[in-house]
């Protein structure tokens, strides 16, 4: 069952996709990035696969996505967007996996141990911008300070799997993937089988957090 529920933020007004799990257990939040939506392949995925695992799942549009802007907000807005709606994803009197994917990510690691999240799903880190590796964020990543997964794809230009640093976190690699986890057409394995790849990493970690 999926339902909708639009939330007031200091940033705007923000929308929720809430994806009803099965006897949930978690609520998995996940955020978009700053180059989209919800609509994302690896957000999509989740959302239509966790539910029969006990995962309820919330897509979360931030105000300037739902006030149709172009261009994403600084990261301090971001944030503020963020912590705004929690009260709302904690309603449900479950845990909360705070997640997103690249920008989203970010907002994930910043914010998920002040607000209580039982853990951190970052799709697709950014740990620096394409070309620029002196320009880091691991520092994001590293002070999560919660169980964390990381899932990156092989090709990703803003940080593969090979570069990110040691840490207290697990990494599964989306074999050939880019950015948005998309493969080329030459790669030995199918979109699809990329995906089922991502969601049954995201799925077994899930479950160790139960």
């Amino acid at each position: 069952m999926t339902q909708y529920e639009t939330v007031p933020t200091d940033a705007g007004e923000a929308r929720i996709t809430w994806c009803a799990g099965t006897k949930p257990w978690t609520v998995l939040a996940l955020g978009h990035g700053a180059g989209g939506g919800v609509e994302a392949r690896d957000l999509q995925a989740l959302a239509a696969a966790l539910p029969a695992h006990g995962v309820t799942v919330a897509l979360v549009e931030q105000p300037w996505r739902v006030a149709g802007k172009k261009v994403a907000p600084a990261p301090k807005t971001l944030d503020t967007g963020w912590r705004g709606l929690w009260p709302n994803l904690a309603k449900p009197g479950l845990p909360v996996i705070a997640g997103g994917r690249s920008a989203g990510a970010r907002v994930a690691c910043r914010t998920a141990r002040e607000l209580g999240a039982l853990a951190v799903l970052a799709l697709g880190f950014p740990l620096h911008p394409p070309g620029k590796p002196e320009k880091t964020r691991a520092d994001e990543l590293l002070d999560a300070g919660l169980p964390t997964l990381v899932v990156q794809g092989g090709n990703d230009p803003f940080g593969r799997p090979e570069e990110f640093p040691e840490g207290p976190y697990g990494l599964v690699e989306v074999p050939y993937g880019d950015h948005g986890f998309a493969v080329p057409k030459r790669a030995p394995l199918t979109q699809d089988e990329a995906l089922a790849g991502l969601v049954d990493g995201v799925t077994e970690w899930i479950s160790t957090l139960r």
